[in-house]
C-alpha cells in the first residue's frame, strides 16, 4: 500500500499526510467552531489560509454569534500582512472578535502548528515543513494540552497585528 493509498481520506486520530488532507481537515474543525478558535502558526502560508474558501469558513464562524471570538498567533505576520488580503478584510470588520499576534523571539523556534476548535476539536500540523498532521474531534485530553501551549505561546507574544486606514 502506498502512501497516497493509506492517505485518500481523513480518519481522525491517526497521524495523516498531504497538502490536500490538511486543508480538508483545517475546513472540518472550522466548520465544528461554535464559538472559538485558536490558531497557532509560523506565518499561514501552509494550509490554504489565503484562499476564498477559508476566508469564507472564517467569515460563518465570525458571523454565527456576537460572542465569537478568533485568536491567531504567528511567529512572523508578513505572509498574513503582504498575502491574505481577505484575512485582513476580517480584521478590519471583526476587530473586536479577531486579534492576531506576533511572537518574540523566545517563541521563534517552535515549527509545528495547530488549529483549536472549543477546546475539544483540533487540527495541528507536526512540522512546518511536512504536511504530516493529527486531528480529532471531541478530544477533550490533547485539546486541553494545546489549549495550554496555545495560553503559552500567546504569553510570548510582542505585537498585536493592527490595521491602521492612513488618511486625510
Amino acid at each position: 500500500m502506498t502512501t497516497n493509498e493509506i492517505n485518500s481520506e481523513l480518519i481522525p486520530d491517526q497521524i495523516m499526510v498531504g497538502e490536500h488532507l490538511y486543508a480538508e481537515a483545517i475546513n472540518l474543525i472550522l466548520t465544528s467552531a461554535e464559538r472559538e478558535l485558536l490558531i497557532f502558526d509560523q506565518d499561514l502560508s501552509h494550509g490554504d489560509f489565503a484562499s476564498k474558501q477559508r476566508y469564507e469558513l472564517f467569515q460563518q464562524f465570525l458571523n454565527k454569534s456576537p460572542s465569537n471570538q478568533l485568536t491567531i498567533v504567528l511567529q512572523d505576520s508578513g505572509f498574513f500582512q503582504g498575502k491574505c488580503p481577505r484575512l485582513l478584510d476580517l480584521l478590519t470588520i471583526y476587530g473586536h472578535k479577531m486579534t492576531v499576534y506576533e511572537t518574540n523571539q523566545s517563541a521563534k523556534h517552535a515549527k509545528d502548528c495547530f488549529i483549536l476548535a472549543d477546546d475539544r476539536h483540533y487540527v495541528k500540523r507536526i512540522h512546518i515543513d511536512q504536511a504530516r498532521f493529527r486531528y480529532g474531534l471531541d478530544d477533550l485530553a490533547t485539546a486541553g494540552l494545546l489549549n495550554t501551549r496555545f495560553k503559552e505561546l500567546l504569553e510570548a507574544t510582542q505585537d498585536v497585528v493592527t490595521i491602521s486606514r492612513l488618511g486625510l
